[in-house]
């Protein structure tokens, strides 16, 4: 048989070796594969590939105990043994043997410590069984000895280690050794001794009492085993033996029986005696249960009968007290007065009608109470009390509606006049409808339907007040506003030029069309707040009263607040819920169509009146609107969002009738023949433009940016129309009007991207233009120079540079004729070229950019033209191209 690892001494030396540092003994270490499969799947051992490791164990002394460890040890790629992993033995928990390794040396060492349980440990394979027992027995020894108690051990016999210990009686040492460790300093001899390294197998699992009894039963067991029939008939004879034995102890201690045998006679006889009384007493006792039984049935019907009687009187007595009308609550329904001083005593004859209507309701009364004559009668009274006061009630509640309309009409205090601007205040007229704010919830939870004509009678009278109220405000408020009207003609060219400039403030326009939404817009936000609240509609919050889209306080009547808490929301529960149907909201925006319809011809005709006096107002009017509809979210107040969204309407088709104005009369300019120098709308565009700028407010960029696009659109196209009318002069017109163009909007287009936009569009235009005419300057100075350059150009796509001078007119003399006709008096050429340069434009300032690309123009198509002649007569002598570079700047 092999050698073991375990007495392996250069093993033992390399692990000591390995864990110098430590101050640990190695006492055993052996050889082992790692692997973490399932043995005995379709030849496959795992999922991963066995590994060899080295299992040491190692203790260290310290000075009242003594530590154990168990050390796994893994090879490096030099082969060298390092360290991997390390477990202190006093965790170790279970030693399993794997049952599907048929070898039996696998096993497996679980420790209570790991933090990861759900990882499966390593399974460590030994060579042989030898080398497993023995590594196993070191363990428990181990255990057992320093640390003071054993693991548990399945998938092994104990009693198989224990024979397998006994047999193996021999201990295995080692010898003592000396490793010779290479430090800087030399070799230092380490000396481990015997006693140290011995690893005793001798001791026993078992103490020595408990082996010789098991040796005495196996003993027995063995013999049982030989001689199977014998022990059977042998324990057969041991088991009569026994019985005979037991029968013979009763039969002597017979007489004790017979006393026994006597003492019971004489309890059964006594007990027979009491049997007959006992009868006796039971049927005396059934008779008397009997008669008991029927005197608590009697007891119990006269007491269940009086209990039904207590009952009834009180449901009776509860039923009479519904059924009873209070006379000063009879009197106030039918015939009472609705002034403010007897409204307490209204709502209370509502509360307790509309208690008992609800007392006469299942589950309220009990469903058999429902069916009496009494209880119908009754509650046909009580129908027709309701009937009768909500008559009253709405009839007086038009009336005093109408009333209090009519009284403020009446009054013209309550209205602005000549001089004086009356902002609205409600504040009285919602003091006097809060009175009945509790009467109406009462209406409205007696009976719904009444609520439809109080609430058309409400808003018919309210409507007139507020336009009485909001058309005296807007004349007087355009009375009052002093402003001188700007011209519309802003792009007219009939128009002379200090109309066109005209600079007037007209602010004042703008500030009466925000003072007219300040005032009004969250006047009727309050009124649709309120009279949602007060006609009692199931609607979510709105918006708080007072308030400006922005948040800020608005300026009317600071009772506003207090106006909206009626006070009435805790009636019925039902109305607390914050949301409601549809339906509800539906009818709520008819019923404030119809409250403020009429109203928005007013602010139409402030925003008539400002369009009239500047129509550039118009974008300041709309940023404004466009700010207070952004404030309006609630879903009551849909007419004020409506209003708002046609006022925003309403100036953007009045800007966009400017706006078509103006670009009528820009195209009015292609109707003249003749056109010379810059169109007059170009100039005054970049002063409208910058006016618009000035009035934008926040969100009217849109407006603008499309006016913008719309002008600029029609602009072009009319200046490219005006080109055409003469094309000897167009691209000069051209030219000189895109100049202008860039000239006058370079500062807004550095700001606004729409008018950046349209900048580059100019520019791209201009630089076309400036191309066309400086090539026609040139060709008409130069034209049979260049021409000849052209016929060579197209010539070299066919045939080679050697053969040009050999064709019809491309000859060397055809050359120096071409350049005698162009070059002889070149100097006076281009004087003549600036001349006609300078003679047809009218921009003076545009001459000194337009030469110096006439110039550059002119050396790059002498360059081609001169890398041509190279090319094709490299005999031939021209001027070369720094001469002509030099002639040009001292020109």
């Amino acid at each position: 048989m092999a050698k073991s690892s375990a007495d392996d001494h250069e093993l033992r030396r390399a692990c000591e070796a390995a864990i110098e540092d430590t101050k640990q003994k190695v006492i055993m270490s052996i050889r082992v594969a790692k692997s973490r499969g399932v043995w005995g799947k379709a030849g496959k051992l795992g999922r991963q590939m066995a590994k060899p490791r080295v299992l040491a164990v190692s203790i260290k002394q310290k000075a009242q105990r003594t530590k154990a460890f168990l050390r796994v040890l893994k090879y490096s790629n030099g082969g060298v043994l390092e360290p991997a992993k390390i477990y202190k033995l006093k965790h170790l928990s279970k030693v399993e043997v794997n049952s599907n390794d048929p070898s039996g040396c696998t096993f497996t060492l679980g420790f209570d410590n790991l933090r990861n349980q759900t990882v499966a440990p390593p399974q460590w394979t030994m060579r042989n069984i030898d080398d497993r027992n023995r590594f196993l027995l070191c363990i428990l020894n181990v255990c057992k000895d320093m640390l003071g108690h054993l693991p548990k051990v399945v998938g092994i016999d104990v009693v198989e280690m224990a024979l397998w210990a006994k047999e193996n009686t021999t201990t295995t040492t080692t010898t003592t050794t000396t490793n010779q460790v290479n430090f800087e300093d030399g070799p230092i001899p380490t000396t481990v001794t015997e006693r140290d390294l011995k690893v005793t197998v001798e001791k026993e699992l078992v103490s020595q009492a408990e082996e010789e009894d098991m040796e005495a039963l196996l003993g027995t067991y063995v013999m049982g085993i030989g001689e199977a029939e014998a022990f059977s008939g042998r324990l057969k004879r041991e088991l009569q033996a026994l019985e005979a034995a037991n029968v013979h102890a009763i039969l002597e201690t017979e007489p004790l029986v017979e006393e026994v045998l006597r003492g019971l006679d004489n309890a059964l006889n006594c007990v027979d005696d009491m049997d007959e009384w006992l009868g006796i007493f039971n049927v005396k006792l059934r008779h008397m249960r009997e008669d008991i039984e029927s005197i608590e049935t009697r007891n119990n019907k006269l007491e269940m009968q009086s209990v039904n009687n207590k009952a009834l009187i009180e449901e009776l007595d509860k039923l009479l007290e519904r059924l009873r009308v209070p006379s000063e609550y009879a009197s106030c329904l039918t015939g009472g007065s609705f002034d403010e001083a007897n409204m307490i005593k209204n709502i209370e004859a509502c509360e307790w009608l509309s208690g008992a209507l609800r007392g006469f309701d299942v589950p309220a009364l009990e469903p058999a109470f429902a069916n009496m004559r009494a209880v119908k009668e009754k509650k046909a009274e009580l129908e027709k009390l309701k009937s009768t006061f909500v008559r009253r009630a709405s009839e007086f509640l038009r009336n005093y509606f109408a009333s209090l309309v009519d009284f403020m009409i009446s009054d013209k205090s309550y209205f602005s006049q000549r001089g004086q601007l009356k902002r609205p205040d409600h504040a009285d007229l919602r003091y006097k409808c809060r009175t009945y704010a509790r009467l109406l919830q009462h209406l409205k939870s007696l009976d719904k339907n009444c609520l439809g004509p109080l609430r058309t009678a409400y808003c018919s009278s309210l409507n007139l007040l507020l336009r009485r109220e909001a058309r005296e405000f807007a004349n007087e408020l355009r009375a009052s506003t002093k402003a001188s009207r700007n011209p519309t003609v802003w792009l007219d060219p009939a128009a002379g030029a200090g109309q066109a400039v005209s600079n007037t403030d007209t602010s004042a326009v703008s500030d009466a069309y925000a003072k007219m939404l300040t005032i009004f817009v969250p006047l009727l936000v309050d009124e649709s707040s309120f009279f949602a609240h007060f006609m009692c509609f199931e609607v979510p919050a709105l918006n708080p009263p007072g308030t400006l889209p922005n948040g800020n306080k608005s300026t009317s009547n600071v009772d506003d607040a207090d106006d909206d808490d009626l006070g009435i929301m805790d009636i019925d529960d039902n109305d607390t819920k914050a949301g409601k149907s549809s339906l509800e909201l539906a009818a709520l925006n008819e019923c404030l169509q119809e409250l403020l319809d009429g109203i928005q011809e007013d602010f139409y005709a402030v925003v008539d009146w400002a369009y009239k006096i500047d129509p550039l107002r118009c974008i300041s009017m709309h940023g404004i609107t466009e700010r207070y509809l952004s404030g309006q979210k609630a879903d009551a107040a849909g007419f004020v969002r409506l209003l708002l969204g046609d006022l925003e309407s309403r100036i953007s088709m009045q800007f966009s009738r400017f706006v078509d104005e103006a670009c009528h009369q820009i195209e009015r300019n292609e109707r003249n023949v003749r056109q010379m120098g810059v169109l007059s709308y170009i100039p005054r565009f970049a002063i409208l433009a910058t006016r618009m700028e000035q009035y934008i407010q926040g969100q009217s960029r849109d407006l603008v940016d499309l006016a913008y696009t719309k002008f600029v659109s029609i602009m072009f196209v009319t200046l490219e129309k005006i080109a055409q009318t003469d094309p000897k002069y167009a691209d000069v017109f051209l030219l000189e009007n895109y100049a202008a163009f860039q000239n006058s909007l370079y500062d807004l287009a550095n700001v606004v991207p729409t008018l950046a936009k349209f900048y580059h569009q100019a520019s791209e235009s201009y630089e076309q233009a400036c191309t066309r005419h400086i090539s026609m300057i040139i060709y008409y100075q130069f034209e049979r120079l260049f021409q000849f350059a052209r016929k060579i150009e197209d010539l070299m796509y066919t045939i080679t540079p050697e053969e040009i001078p050999f064709q019809l007119g491309l000859s060397k003399m055809d050359l120096r004729k071409a350049l005698k006709a162009s070059l002889s008096g070149v100097d006076k050429s281009i004087q003549a070229m600036y001349k006609k340069l300078q003679k047809n434009l009218t921009s003076e300032e545009l001459l000194p950019s337009l030469w110096d690309k006439c110039k550059k123009e002119f050396l790059d198509k002498y360059e081609s033209f001169a890398q041509l002649v190279a090319k094709v007569y490299p005999t031939e002598n021209i001027p070369s191209v720094v001469e002509m570079r030099d002639l040009l700047a001292s020109l």
